[in-house]
């Protein structure tokens, strides 16, 4: 498979590696070589199977726009732009084009999400109050992270509380600590997924792209990983 990586961060460094390493063919654009999306022309964008993108909310949607427009695949990490998904489902529905978006590739912390869910369904009416605590690196650009927002909707859909405080802190190089507690009167139970490298999402992304280049749509990481 031919894979495009946009963004040379430490993530994006680590997917092209891990790609790499699953013996797919590996080309990497930094943000100087892609400014404003000018370097994904079609017929750049044409000799990739897959586009898999960890840069920027600045950056996504200009990269999403030119890559769809040519019924691309694309895999998207890169959080912060949600606001304009119904526009880019909309854009790769009609491109005959495919996205796999997700705020979090970790196949641990999909698992999180379903655990949380079922917390928050055996708990809704026990008198607990649920909150988050997340911790990333300082260089992260969005707050909260897009996995605690995540996190937050999955517990608010399960209880019917319509918020859930969110506290997030950023912290040298930490690559990802989600705290999910319950407190009541009574007790207080915890979940916890601690990310010791960022090779987990890494993983999840080139896997997410193996499965995106046999499809043709727009998915949700957390409905369809279970698949790869």
């Amino acid at each position: 498979m031919r894979v495009l990586v946009l963004g040379h961060g430490k993530t994006g460094k680590l997917v092209a590696e891990v790609a790499a390493e699953r013996g797919h063919s590996v080309h990497v654009l930094d943000a100087k070589e892609n400014a404003n999306a000018a370097a994904l022309t079609p017929p750049f964008v044409a000799g990739f199977d897959v586009v898999i993108d960890f840069t920027s909310p600045e950056a996504v949607v200009q990269n999403m726009r030119a890559v769809l427009a040519t019924g691309a695949k694309m895999v998207v990490g890169t959080t912060g732009w949600y606001d304009k998904l119904a526009d880019m489902r909309s854009l790769a529905e009609r491109k005959q084009a495919g996205l796999l978006y997700g705020t979090n590739f970790s196949v641990g912390v999909q698992v999180m999400f379903q655990m949380a869910k079922r917390m928050g369904e055996l708990l809704k009416n026990a008198g607990y109050e649920f909150s988050i605590d997340e911790t990333h690196h300082i260089t992260k650009l969005d707050s909260p992270s897009g996995t605690a927002l995540t996190l937050a909707s999955v517990v608010k859909a399960a209880t019917g509380t319509p918020e859930i405080p969110i506290e997030a802190h950023r912290v040298g190089d930490a690559a990802g600590l989600h705290v999910l507690t319950a407190q009541s009167p009574a007790d207080k139970l915890v979940l916890t997924h601690e990310a010791h490298s960022r090779r987990g999402f890494a993983e999840g992304a080139v896997r997410a792209a193996e499965w995106l280049s046999l499809h043709k749509g727009c998915y949700d990481f957390q409905d369809v990983y279970m698949q790869l």
